[in-house]
């Protein structure tokens, strides 16, 4: 089955069926309204043929009001049918917007790992704009069109046959040459929402990065990557445009020369006596019924391809594999102890390079695990499927003795909590950012945790205090104090198990003494993994893990590891050496 077909059944089953009732009367105002439009052609036979010969006044009044009643039909049910499928139809790409943005949040970490936030942003919000044109004006046009067509068909074959087939030779040839270029845009449309969310990822990228940007005077730089990304936009662009306007001009010769041909053919037949005027007028104005359907298929057809180009890329998103699968995850956890047992742990991001090798430990409940090392060793891996965010390529994970990799995530992670080093803040007020994984939290638990983190130490020097907007990713804060709110917001989640990207790096020696207090409180009875950069913070942990080269080559408490003199005392005499 090919990628159009699956991708039009998909629509078909998505989009169009459940709102089959609202479809379906468009269909009917559409039909109805082209109906009202025949009225005119028809009249115009009577009128040249009948009324004017016989010069019959009331009989041109009836007419005149005929043709005014079909003019005022055929206007409301042209506002009646934009006015109903337009709503329904943006209805729609919200309610699609919200599907695929939710449907990202189900998605692994390694996900995002691999994929631009821009460009994802893009998925979201333009590739599925396209539906518009699926359940709005464009796909029912094209179906009303056509039956109206069919009809006017029949009405000509019936004014004079041998015309009749002489205009549907270069209309046929005209749709063979629509048809194939329909096939050939649709890919340049697949490869421009790419191309597109490319161009926006990098272009939030920069905007993000404003500072780094300026700060190593890199703006010309940018500028070239930008324009190379906007130029292949363009040269993809000027591609469908090319085939568009192909199609138009075919279009408009053909159908130029079906009309040279009936003028010729009519005049032809008037003068042998076998056609009278009012039919040559009515035979012209109903080929325009047959024909403008067809004239508008290739804006309708580049409307209707682009949607699908689109909801290719959408369908592709909606079939990738949950992380939170429930035919695998299907253990769901009460309240947990926070025993955590790593059992031959292997793990690899690509298959190929290697970064644990059989790692195996014990963190009790309550206890305090530091994981220390040279960058890349390891360490982040190992909190990282700590959290579930990866998955072990081999090994275990447990949870009080249950395999990890088969409890349900959201029971789980309701009882984790994460602080790391660059923490991450949604622009909004400091209160709306603690009371994050918990907004119905009563305000004493919020006070808690404000006072638990000593948030209430630099809030109550503000104006607004825990109602101060921080700006985006809290930019108008000091880094100490962003921690702190970091803090507070795991405080109030009261999770059984924190992992900590060590949160005193590259602070003032005030913020750091807060922040180690609060600290000590959000691990007071909770089991915490703690992944040190500056060892002179852990030296009270229940065990140290060094790790080297995915192996875990020293384990102990601080005073044992300095005097066994290993790898551990290498680091810890070279930091205090700084």
């Amino acid at each position: 089955m090919s990628k159009n077909n699956v991708s039009f059944k998909w629509a078909f089953k998505e989009f169009i069926w459940p709102r089959r009732k609202v479809v379906s009367f468009g269909l009917f105002l559409i039909i109805f309204r082209s109906l009202s439009g025949l009225v005119l052609p028809y009249a115009s036979k009577t009128l040249i043929d009948e009324v004017i010969p016989s010069k019959d006044i009331e009989a041109l009044v009836f007419l005149l009001s005929v043709i005014c009643s079909a003019l005022l039909f055929q206007s409301i049910s042209s506002f009646s049918l934009t006015r109903i499928l337009s709503i329904e139809a943006q209805h729609l790409i919200s309610v699609l917007r919200a599907k695929v943005q939710q449907k990202l949040l189900t998605l692994p970490v390694s996900f995002f790992d691999n994929n631009k936030s821009g460009a994802l942003v893009s998925r979201v919000m333009t590739d599925v704009e396209g539906v518009r044109n699926l359940v709005g004006t464009g796909l029912v046009q094209l179906i009303g069109g056509s039956i109206t067509a069919m009809i006017s068909l029949f009405i000509l074959i019936r004014i004079n046959a041998q015309m009749t087939l002489f205009v549907l030779v270069p209309v046929g040839i005209f749709a063979i040459i629509a048809l194939k270029a329909f096939g050939y845009i649709r890919p340049i449309f697949r490869a421009r929402g790419k191309i597109n969310a490319e161009v926006t990822g990098r272009l939030t990228e920069t905007l993000n990065g404003i500072r780094v940007i300026k700060g190593f005077n890199a703006e010309a730089q940018e500028l070239i990557v930008f324009k190379k990304g906007v130029d292949d936009l363009f040269q993809n662009v000027k591609k469908s445009l090319t085939a568009t306007a192909f199609m138009t001009s075919s279009s408009t010769f053909l159908l130029g020369l079906a009309s040279a041909g009936i003028m010729g053919m009519g005049g032809y037949f008037i003068m042998n006596d076998n056609m009278t005027y009012g039919e040559f007028v009515s035979f012209t104005l109903f080929l325009g019924f047959l024909i403008a359907p067809i004239v508008q298929m290739s804006n309708i057809g580049s409307q209707l391809t682009e949607a699908f180009a689109g909801l290719d890329r959408t369908q592709e998103l909606m079939n990738l594999p949950e992380e939170n699968d429930p035919g695998i995850r299907n253990v769901v956890l009460k309240e947990i102890k926070g025993n955590v047992s790593f059992k031959n742990i292997s793990f690899s991001y690509d298959d190929k390079t290697s970064v644990l090798h059989n790692v195996s430990f014990e963190a009790p409940k309550g206890s305090v695990i530091a994981l220390v090392g040279s960058s890349g060793s390891g360490k982040s891996t190992i909190a990282g499927l700590a959290t579930a965010f990866l998955n072990p390529s081999s090994g275990q994970v447990l949870i009080d003795g249950i395999d990890l990799s088969k409890v349900d995530l959201r029971s789980y992670r309701s009882q984790l909590g994460v602080v790391l080093q660059d923490d991450f803040l949604y622009e909004g007020t400091i209160r709306e950012n603690i009371l994050f994984p918990r907004p119905d939290a009563t305000e004493d638990d919020l006070q808690q945790a404000i006072h638990g983190a000593y948030v209430n130490e630099f809030t109550d020097r503000f104006d607004d205090g825990i109602d101060t907007l921080i700006g985006e990713r809290g930019v108008k804060l000091s880094g100490g104090q962003r921690q702190r709110i970091s803090i507070a917001r795991a405080l109030l989640a009261n999770p059984k198990i924190v992992i900590l990207d060590e949160a005193t790096s590259n602070l003032d020696t005030q913020s750091e003494a807060f922040i180690q207090k609060s600290l000590g409180l959000l691990m007071k009875n909770r089991t915490t993994f703690v992944i040190a950069h500056r060892l002179s913070t852990i030296q009270k942990a229940d065990q140290i893990l060094v790790i080297e080269n995915g192996d875990i080559v020293e384990r102990g408490k601080h005073e044992e590891l300095i005097v066994s003199k290993g790898r551990y005392y290498e680091l810890y005499t070279y930091q205090s050496r700084i």
